[in-house]
């Protein structure tokens, strides 16, 4: 028997429109989307199934994943500040999260599993077609896998040890009972899926505005892994095949963020050209307070007054004699624009390779990609007199001020450094713990899964 394949993502057929404009013609022909298809179906036409993977990149990977991973993380480290007085984001701006924290903890979980399972079952319809133009299955499925391994990456690594199902909704009822895998098992299937997707996916770009994810994409996150897990060769190697492509370059700051900036590798498109990062960042009116903005010590943090980006990517305002350092890398908070929600961009590929570079010892060539990004903020190169040491500081002072406010960049690099104790710690004494590197588990998933146990420090 046939198993129903119920809502599979197509609420985000409207993004259709921005994601891929050459083929919008096809996605009208389909007509409104069936409340309750075959899943053999869903997968039966090239038209049909890219409508189904078009869905993965809708309100999870826009709204939930940008909420979880980029002010969650943000507002733990010394990145973001949160300027309101709701508990549940207090207790991870301080550090102090409750297991019961359900609306932002619990839903960092259950909005994740749900973009898991939704890849999962993409992945396992693609596979399981004999009707797909072979090009279109590889795009496909390697933008599933791609997307799979992206969310994977953010769950090891804010949570530790986490269940890894990746079986299709055959298997419910097994996927809901898995336990805590191991974070060396989950790193090993998220750089199996992005080698594959890299192998499945095409150079070029499919429709506009880089909306799509190419094999660039799946190699600027496997860079950025390899890094993460201390292979450095593989991180260089990898960060090399996007920098040296030729599709990528440095625009001025103030270009960088909009949606035709040639530094993006990957952004997710939307209707109004009104990203959710300015949402969150930019306020109109002299006394509206920005949702989430610099901490002061982190703008007092740039080495120069005339770096480009505390001029171009920092707007500060004072309200009732307070001064907020708004973040203004996105100009716009509402109305019609031109900025969709970037995620990975070439910045970040000169900065690994750096310190890839400085690991092995290549001081001179982890020197040259910190001042390709330093000269773009209008600064001149670091000495060439720095040892190991201090290049691995320079690189991490260097991601502080090029990354703040993108993805939780700060948060993970404190952690994998084992940096967090020090630099978190003196900034909040009296909530930090050495445990707080870790965001629990919810306890209303460990209710639901018995085989779950709890992160320490928590219980």
């Amino acid at each position: 028997m046939k198993k129903a394949y119920r809502n599979l993502f197509y609420k985000s057929l409207a993004l259709v429109t921005v994601l891929t404009v050459s083929s919008c013609k096809k996605f009208v022909e389909l007509g409104a989307p069936p409340t309750q298809i075959l899943f053999g179906d869903a997968f039966r036409t090239d038209a049909s199934a890219q409508s189904v993977v078009l869905g993965l990149y809708s309100n999870n990977v826009t709204t939930s994943s940008i909420g979880n991973f980029t002010f969650l993380s943000g507002i733990s480290a010394d990145d973001l500040q949160y300027n309101s007085t709701d508990v549940i984001f207090q207790e991870f701006a301080n550090n102090a999260i409750t297991t019961t924290n359900a609306s932002n903890a619990n839903n960092l979980w259950a909005n994740s599993y749900s973009l898991i399972k939704n890849a999962n079952n993409a992945i396992s319809g693609i596979n399981a077609s004999t009707t797909l133009t072979p090009s279109v299955k590889n795009q496909l499925l390697g933008e599933a896998k791609f997307i799979r391994a992206f969310v994977y990456f953010y769950l090891v690594n804010l949570l530790g040890d986490v269940p890894l199902p990746l079986k299709d909704d055959y298997s419910a009822f097994e996927n809901a009972l898995l336990p805590r895998t191991p974070s060396a098992q989950v790193y090993a299937q998220i750089i199996q899926d992005l080698t594959e997707a890299q192998s499945a996916l095409p150079t070029a770009y499919v429709g506009t505005f880089r909306g799509r994810i190419n094999k660039h994409t799946a190699t600027a996150l496997l860079a950025r892994v390899y890094l993460y897990q201390k292979d450095y060769a593989s991180a260089e190697a990898q960060s090399t095949q996007v920098i040296s492509s030729g599709t990528y370059s440095l625009p001025a700051p103030e270009l960088a963020f909009i949606n035709s900036s040639n530094e993006i590798i990957w952004q997710i498109g939307n209707l109004t050209g009104v990203s959710l990062f300015g949402g969150n960042y930019v306020t109109v009116g002299s006394t509206t307070i920005p949702a989430f903005s610099l901490p002061e010590t982190t703008y007092q943090s740039f080495e120069s007054t005339a770096d480009l980006r505390r001029t171009n990517w920092v707007a500060p305002k004072t309200v009732s004699g307070r001064i907020f350092y708004g973040i203004s890398k996105f100009k716009l908070s509402s109305g019609t624009g031109n900025e969709y929600n970037v995620v990975l961009r070439l910045a970040e590929q000169y900065l690994i390779r750096a310190e890839a570079r400085a690991q092995q010892n290549n001081l001179s060539g982890a020197k040259t990609d910190l001042d390709i990004v330093r000269a773009r903020a209008g600064l001149a190169g670091v000495s060439a007199t720095l040892n190991q040491a201090q290049i691995l500081a320079a690189v991490e002072q260097e991601r502080k001020v090029e990354l703040f406010g993108e993805w939780g960049h700060r948060w993970l690099d404190l952690k994998r450094t084992n940096r967090a104790n020090v630099v978190i710690g003196a900034l909040k004494p009296t909530t930090w713990k050495t445990t707080s590197v870790l965001f629990p588990i919810p306890q209303a998933q460990i209710i639901i899964n018995n085989t779950l146990t709890q992160n320490p420090g928590y219980n």
